[in-house]
This record gives C-alpha cells, structure tokens and sequence, in this order.
C-alpha cells in the first residue's frame, strides 16, 4: 500500500431529493357526454384529493351516473379528460382499474353461487392465488361483516346484505379510490347505518370515496364536501358545514331553559353580540351576530356564569335539502350555473 498516496475523499452528498407531489386521486377537466343528441354530462370540472369522502349529489338523470361510469372506465366521454390517480381513463383503462373499486347501484347475481364462492371467483379474477387468495376473501368478509353468511345463495341475500357483498367485490383488489353508485339505495334504516360505518372506516383508512346518494342528511354526516349536479352541470362545490350556514354570517341558537324562561329575553337586550327572536314553550331563540366557534361558546359561558339555567343550546342550521333546493331555485331564477 502506497502510504503516501493521497486519501480520496469521499463522495459528496447528493442534495436531498423534493417530495414528489402526489396527483389528485380524482381530476375530472371539461368532461361531457351526449348520447343522441341528449347532453347527459355538460362541461364538468372538479377534482378530488387523496383521502378525502366527496358526496355527489343530484336527481335522477341529472349526470351522476353517467360521470362515474366515465371514471370507472365503463363509459367514454363526447370531449374533456378525467384521471384516477393520475391515469387518464381513457387511454390507460388498465392502470385506472388497478387504482378503483367500483360499486354500482345494482349488481349482477348467479343462480346457485354462494356469498364464498362469488368472492372466490373475483379474486380469481383480480389474480389472487393460493393462500393469499384465501386470506384477502377473508380479511374482506370480515370487514364487511359477511363471514356468517359464508354459504348463502347470494340470490336470496336481503337487500343490505347485498350491498355488503358488493363493496366486498370492489375492495378485494385493496383500491386507493372507490367509486360507489347509490350504495344506500332502497336500504333499511339498520343497513344504512351499517354501510355508513364501514364508509368511515374506509375514509379513516385513507381512501379517497366518491359516492352518490340522495340521502343528503347521511352525506353531510361522512363526506368532507358535496358536489351538487343538475341536467349535467356541477352547480355547488364545497362543505356541508357552508351549505347549512348559507350567506348568513349570524348564527340562531334554540336555547332551552329549566325555569325563569323569560329572563332569557332580557339577558339578551343587555348582552353584546346577541339578539333575542322568540320565545318558545321552553325557551328562545337568540341569533348571534357572528359564526365563530368561539364567540358562539362564549355566549353560552356567560348564559351559565350569570345564572340562567340552560339545559340545551345548539346551533339550528338548514337541512342540506333545503339548501339544495335553494340552489336550484337560484339558478333557475338567474338562468346561469352557480358553483360555489
């Protein structure tokens, strides 16, 4: 060994490489679709990031369906583009279903196929083999709760039951983004609750939830934002939380009292920020001149501190139904789209 040979010094450290950013698990740009002349879809845009719940709402022919179609790959558009994860569904169908589960409103039966054997035959189908097929069928039975249903004929599952093995089908394959068509269409109040906590279970997970429904209520619960679509066109994109609050930047708050109801209206004449509306059998109604949070429970703090003996105080908001017509009126009153 050369001892005088210079040490060679060592490498320099390549910077540090930036993050690359992620695509929207959903983009849809300029989509449209016309058949025979009829504009099913006209000139949608709207994207939908990674992990988010989005509840896509509308009546019936208004475009809902078509458009998922569109995104599930089982439709193409007239013009306009959409991506699953970056992957046009056009061009790169394959790519878009590795990265979708898809549930229709309906889905198809086979005679004398039991809840195991159709399961089995999916995964199959996805590619699943030996062992691994089996644990995936049962990791999905058992969280869509269909382990005891093993060995019934699909052909006489109940309704819900149903839709339990349908989004069973679409998560065998683990998709980054699911595509559900009027899952609680024609369920009991049992099975909608059902599907509505393993939707949430799915979001907690980080999957991104794109779901039609005509239950708004349930929507508002589960979903981060609404997207509202009529004869075609995206007319409100936003939160459920700025549909129930509307343009109003007060709040009325129903306030009920075990006794001395009408000191309630007095206490309000003398307190800032607050207006006294009505009066009802066990209380008021007051409206706050502010939507903050805060401001909100600071009055509810000094209601308690200065003696009024409050057993309920909440905040009263539209029902989404409400504010859904509302739009529709709006636009039919203007002849333009509003896309909040």
């Amino acid at each position: 060994m050369n001892e005088s040979a210079p040490l060679a010094e060592p490498p320099a450290e390549s910077p540090a490489e930036a993050p690359v950013a992620l695509s929207p698990a959903i983009e849809v740009r300029n989509l449209s679709r016309s058949f025979s002349g009829v504009h099913a879809v006209r000139d949608v845009s709207f994207t939908v990031e990674r992990g988010q719940v989005i509840g896509f709402v509308g009546a019936n022919g208004a475009g809902k369906t078509t458009t998922m179609r569109i995104l599930a790959t089982l439709d193409h558009p007239t013009s306009g583009e959409a991506f699953i994860c970056g992957h046009n569904v056009v061009t790169h169908p394959a790519e878009v279903r590795r990265c979708i589960g898809w549930m229709p409103d309906q889905y198809g039966t086979y005679s004398h196929m039991t809840v195991l054997e159709y399961l089995d035959f999916f995964a199959r189908a996805l590619g699943y083999k030996g062992e691994e097929r089996i644990e995936r069928i049962a990791e999905v039975m058992e969280f869509t709760d269909l382990t005891g249903l093993a060995d019934r004929l699909i052909d006489a599952l109940s309704k819900g039951m149903g839709q339990r093995l349908c989004l069973g089908r679409a998560l065998l394959h683990d998709p980054e983004v699911l595509i559900l068509d009027e899952p609680a269409a024609g369920l009991d109040p049992k099975a909608r609750v059902e599907l509505k906590h393993l939707i949430r279970i799915l979001a907690q997970e980080g999957k991104t939830v794109l779901i039609s429904s005509h239950i708004l209520s349930e929507l508002g619960e589960m979903c981060d934002s609404l997207l509202f679509i009529n004869q075609g066109r995206i007319i409100h994109h936003g939160s459920a939380e700025s549909l129930r609050r509307g343009s109003s930047a007060t709040s009325l708050i129903e306030v009920r009292l075990a006794g001395g109801i009408e000191k309630l209206s007095e206490w309000a004449s003398l307190s800032p920020h607050v207006t006294f509306r009505e009066a009802t059998k066990s209380g008021g109604r007051i409206e706050i001149d502010s939507f903050d949070p805060e401001v909100i429970a600071s009055v509810l703090r000094r209601m308690v501190n200065e003696g009024l003996p409050v057993i309920d105080f909440h905040l009263q908001e539209r029902k989404l139904e409400d504010a859904f017509i509302q739009i529709l009126g709006e636009i039919e009153a203007s002849g333009t789209p509003i896309v909040s």
